[in-house]
């Protein structure tokens, strides 16, 4: 647990930042330059997310119960993964109506993932993954909308409707292409074994 911890602390404090520390961050990027700034935050992510991969994969086992999700967690769960998917495509996919409605698709990405996880998960490591992700993106979620009041409001782009339709088709093709095989290979879990 001990490991899971120390990258969730890496990771997750790489990632707040601009949360908690923006005028220092700005300091940082002038004082060292955008590209020494992107290369710490780079490697502290790197860094971050190995040990998180190691540590959870060491605190799966033994298994702590925290609790027993009922079987329509399963479901729900299944279901905000969809909807993660496609909000984290929203975020790459230029004039697609979501990015443009939602302004911050990655963040409620992530939030949607968590919460996702943390209804269907009752196990100690899991809760405390899923549910450090679902504070941080809580929190990241009101940190970005602050600055933007801040810097007022930015034109918006035209919205594309063959670009909306591509972000949703790309976004469920990567849910099925993880849900279907990829979480069972990486994880060991089938999330759509019930289903089948």
């Amino acid at each position: 647990m001990t490991v899971l911890i120390m990258g969730l602390l890496v990771f997750l404090g790489a990632h707040s930042v601009r949360i908690f520390a923006e005028e220092w961050r700005l300091r940082c990027i002038e004082n060292w330059g955008p590209g020494r700034w992107k290369g710490a935050y780079s490697l502290l992510s790197i860094i971050g997310f190995s040990l998180l991969v190691v540590g959870f994969e060491q605190a799966r086992t033994p298994v702590h119960v925290v609790w027993e999700p009922p079987l329509w967690t399963w479901h729900i769960s299944v279901f905000l993964n969809l909807l993660a998917s496609i909000l984290m495509t929203a975020a790459y996919v230029p004039q697609n109506a979501i990015k443009l409605a939602l302004k911050d698709p990655m963040i409620l990405a992530v939030k949607t993932w968590a919460l996702a996880h943390l209804v269907s998960n009752g196990t100690l490591a899991g809760i405390i993954l899923f549910g450090s992700f679902l504070v941080w993106a809580v929190l990241d979620f009101r940190a970005c909308r602050k600055r933007r009041a801040l810097l007022g409001a930015v034109p918006n782009s035209q919205v594309s409707v063959q670009k909306t339709v591509f972000t949703v088709a790309i976004g469920a093709g990567a849910w099925l292409l993880i849900a279907g095989y990829a979480h069972r290979v990486i994880v060991g879990v089938s999330p759509l074994a019930l289903f089948s």
